[in-house]
């Protein structure tokens, strides 16, 4: 039995590993522009995915409602309880905005790549990850490429608070081997590579794994070649209309990642923590307002 409280989008996450081949790729398009999208006739949500009506029906009575009219009263219901939404407040001000304007078409491009991912992230993996990240046995080690090295250096930046022993690669291809000299089994090694993959990190990961290390691998919906040799992947959709590919959904994933893994280690990370603010204090690194 669903939870009340639960989002419709929420359910179709839940149940999408349990969803007919058609069933997922009506759920794709109901949260592509969710919730509007769903507040169509319901022959006009069958055409928007591609699929019949009557699969339509199957699906929101596999999210627990009654029938469409159901289904569709409580999308209603969402989209007035929104208003208090970071999503909706960003509406406020997008329509000062032409609709064709930059400022809405890539936010609502940016907001459609994190639904996307959403639907996609498996959570046995995601706890897997955060439990080998948060595991003072392990060595980490994180390493970025051209574009990426700023998550990366990101990431290290905050796992070198939580936890020790973490190590940031410098994205050099004649300097990383270095790194590998340390790297033994079960260590972890993070990789950041979104497309166009790097040759050197390909390697990189390679030659890590032969060491017997854990790769955790974050990059977009197309996959890096590192996958295959991932114990992890975090794909992240980049899409946006821009020359340049999007970084805000792989952000929010590694920031999700770090949030778990400070839970897991609070214990040792909040000494960890006030000894650095000691540090900070003592070096008036910052402007205390008193």
């Amino acid at each position: 039995m669903s939870d009340a409280s639960e989002t419709i989008a929420e359910r179709l996450q839940e149940a999408f590993d349990t969803l007919t081949r058609a069933e997922k790729q009506l759920a794709d398009s109901l949260l592509q522009n969710y919730p509007v999208s769903g507040l169509s006739s319901i022959t006009q949500v069958a055409q928007n995915a591609e699929v019949s009506t009557p699969t339509v029906v199957r699906m929101v009575q596999k999210l627990g409602y009654s029938g469409f009219p159901a289904f569709q009263a409580t999308l209603r219901d969402e989209l007035e309880a929104q208003i208090s939404d970071p999503i909706s407040r960003r509406n406020i001000w997008a329509d000062k905005v032409p609709e064709a304007h930059i400022l809405n078409r890539f936010t609502d491009a940016v907001i459609g790549n994190i639904r996307q991912t959403l639907t996609q992230i498996d959570l046995e993996m995601f706890e897997r990850c955060c439990a080998m990240l948060a595991d003072a046995d392990r060595s980490v080690y994180v390493v970025g490429g051209r574009i990426t090295r700023s998550l990366a250096e990101h990431f290290f930046l905050h796992m070198q608070v939580l936890r020790a022993d973490v190590t940031h690669i410098q994205s050099v291809s004649n300097a990383w081997p270095h790194y590998l000299l340390d790297v033994s089994a079960g260590d972890v090694v993070v990789i950041f590579d979104v497309r166009r993959y790097e040759n050197s990190t390909l390697k990189l990961a390679e030659m890590a794994r032969e060491r017997g290390a854990v790769i955790v691998l974050f990059t977009d919906q197309w996959r890096s070649p590192v996958h295959d040799l991932a114990d992890c992947s975090f794909c992240g959709r980049i899409v946006v209309p821009s020359a340049w590919d999007s970084s805000v959904t792989l952000l929010l994933m590694l920031e999700t990642v770090i949030a778990d893994v400070q839970e897991r280690t609070w214990d040792k990370t909040r000494d960890r923590m006030e000894a650095l603010e000691d540090m900070f204090d003592r070096t008036r690194f910052f402007r205390k307002f008193t």
